[in-house]
């Protein structure tokens, strides 16, 4: 669910841009990542996975995709 929100999101700056919006930037935040402060280590959020026990980081399947946008210059929201 959430690469599909990346998805829709990026897609409507994609296509903001091509019809002469001024987008500088885009941050890859949701209002729901402010709850993770609320409810400590009882909920995951965001586009990395943290082992909290090694601290090891695995990036998630959302932050595969973004990784994939921003490697293809939005190249792969193109319709």
């Amino acid at each position: 669910m959430r690469v599909e929100y990346y998805r829709q999101h990026l897609r409507a700056a994609h296509d903001a841009m091509s019809k002469g919006v001024d987008l500088r930037g885009y941050y890859a935040w949701s209002l729901l990542d402010n709850y993770e402060w609320s409810l400590g280590y009882s909920k995951r959020f965001g586009i990395v996975h943290v082992d909290y026990s090694t601290q090891q980081r695995t990036i998630k399947s959302s932050g595969r995709y973004y990784t994939s946008v921003i490697a293809s210059k939005g190249g792969v929201l193109a319709k």
